[in-house]
Parts: structure tokens; sequence; C-alpha cells
């Protein structure tokens, strides 16, 4: 499914009533949860279900992970329909998403694959004509190593286990390609500051902010304060600080601020939201950043928000990190 850090293009969802962008973004949290089941037909059907409660208009978004969902229910032609159709009416360019994305495998033997592709570059290509396009193609690869092994954490982990060899083997190498990137990115940083998207593209921007997130803790730290300059600057997204925010002040002890980041229990494997300052208004403070309802984001790992409960969890939560 679509990575959140990269920003895909709204198609068609202008006037919209209230009552009709109520229904299309409940139809849309549906077909979210059962795609995180991995109920992937019923996914599917119910991204038609939101297209079709709009005059079959949606988000962009939407469509790709529809997509997703069909070509993991094994059913190639809804999904080339859905890709299609963002990728000639969206404008679609996010290319190093779309041939990095696992759940499209299925439909690389298409013959109507090379063609989907074709029209992605040519997008990209248009885009990114006003670029720096030696910083903006070396980022656009360190994003495909950053993202390539972390995509194959889910299908090892359900074959083999997450304790297993092949998981360890895999992380280690995610922290071989973490490192050998973090120094490419270090040296672009501290040559030429956070660079926005009208330098190096969607892409490239994002992969700044991704290694420095992989990074170690003193690294994340040195680079916080540059990127909260270059949010104010219009260089770098809210949303993606905010996550950064989150993981330097839980590396210091303290509590995160906008719920982003999920630890897991070694003995249930079970996921929960990590110690979380002021329960009660973190939705408030995700909307300021431009993240969706915690509620939302959590379903993702199969959680269930529950912010009463989760107040009396955290001093739990609190004693577990304290024993780490």
């Amino acid at each position: 499914m679509k990575q959140t850090t990269v920003i895909i293009v709204l198609f068609a969802l202008a006037h919209l009533t209230y009552s009709q962008s109520a229904q299309y973004s409940a139809f849309v949290r549906v077909a979210d949860s059962l795609y995180n089941v991995k109920d992937f037909k019923r996914s599917a059907n119910t991204y038609s279900q939101a297209f079709k409660s709009n005059g079959w208009k949606g988000f962009a978004t939407d469509r790709y992970n529809a997509a997703c969902s069909w070509a993991l229910a094994s059913v190639p032609d809804s999904a080339f329909f859905q890709l299609y159709r963002i990728a000639t009416k969206a404008n679609y360019k996010n290319y190093n998403d779309i041939i990095a994305d696992t759940d499209l495998n299925s439909l690389h033997n298409d013959k109507r694959w090379k063609p989907l592709l074709e029209i992605v570059q040519r997008n990209k290509d248009k885009a990114e004509a006003n670029l720096n396009k030696p910083l903006a193609s070396k980022l656009d690869s360190i994003y495909t190593e950053d993202q390539m092994y972390r995509q194959q954490m889910d299908g090892i982990e359900k074959k083999y286990g997450w304790e297993s060899k092949e998981m360890r083997d895999l992380w280690k190498i995610i922290h071989e390609k973490d490192s050998i990137n973090l120094l490419k990115v270090k040296t672009i940083l501290d040559k030429y500051g956070w660079l926005g998207a009208d330098v190096v593209g969607e892409t490239g921007n994002a992969t700044l902010f991704l290694v420095i997130q992989h990074s170690d803790q003193a690294t994340q730290e040195k680079y916080l304060l540059m990127m909260r300059e270059a949010v104010k600057n219009g260089k770098a997204q809210g949303s993606s600080l905010a996550l950064l925010e989150d993981r330097v002040a839980l590396g210091q002890g303290k509590q995160q601020i906008y719920g982003s980041q999920i630890g897991r229990d070694p003995d249930t494997q079970l996921y929960y939201v990590s110690p979380l300052l002021d329960p009660d208004n973190v939705d408030k403070r995700r909307a300021e950043v431009g993240l969706g309802p915690l509620s939302e984001y959590v379903s993702q790992w199969q959680i269930k928000w529950n912010v009463e409960q989760y107040k009396k969890d955290l001093p739990a939560l609190e004693e577990k990190r304290r024993k780490k």
C-alpha cells in the first residue's frame, strides 16, 4: 500500500456535500481496516462503494490503495483500471513507490505493467523538469533502498516469525543500508541544508526525513532543529516533522506528542501506542500538523484506540519502558 510519507495528488473530490464526504470517508476507513487484516477482496469492494457514493469520483490515494487490494485479491483488471486512472487523470508520478510496492508484484508480468510505468515515468519527468536532477536522482535511489527491505518485513515475519534467523538477517541488511544512506544524506544536508520538493521533488524531500528518522538518536537530535526550520520555510512536511519529534522525545525518555510511535510487547507480540503526552487532546495536535485521527492511524497495527483505557494503561507502559 502507498507510503504515507510521499504525497499523492488529490483527484476529483471537489464539491462534496457534507453527507457525501462523511459517507465516502466511512467507506474508506472500513476498506483500510479490511486491508490491514488482509481481507483484500472485501477491502477492494469497499473502496468501490466509496467511489460509488461520490459518483465514482475519489482521491488518487484511495484509488492507488484500491489497486493494491485488487492486486492482492488477484483481480488484475480492476487493479490496472485504478492505476491507469490516476496515471492518466491525476498525473501520478511516484515511480519509485510503484516499482517497489510489493502489493503490486502480481501485476509485474502483465503486458499492461510496462506501459503503465512509462506513463508514470513521463509524469515524473514532467513534474521534475526544473529540479536539481542529479540530487533528485540520488535521493530517489536512496529512497528505494530505504523502503525496499522494510517492505519485506511483513512477509518474512508471516512466513518465519519475528524472532527468526531470516528476520535477523533482514534487519542486518537494513542497518547496513541505513548506515550507507545516512552518510549520503548527511553530506547533502550539511552542504545544501534541508532541500524542498521544489529542488529535489516530493520523493527526494521525503527521503531526507526518512533517512534521518531511521538514524541514531544523536543524529536525529542534530537535524531536528534543521527540519523545524524547513517546515517553517515550506521545505518539509509538518506531518513528517511530527514523527521525528515523537521519536526524539521517546529517545530522550520523554512522552511522545502525536502518538506516531508504536511499541510491541515481546511476550504477547501485540502492538501498543508508546507513552503519550495528554492523550485526551492528541487528535487536536495531530490535526494541527496534518495527521488524521489516532484511531485510524493505529488500526494499521490492529490497535483499537480507547483513550480512557489508554490512560489507565499508561503507568504500566511507562514502567515497561523503564525496564528496557
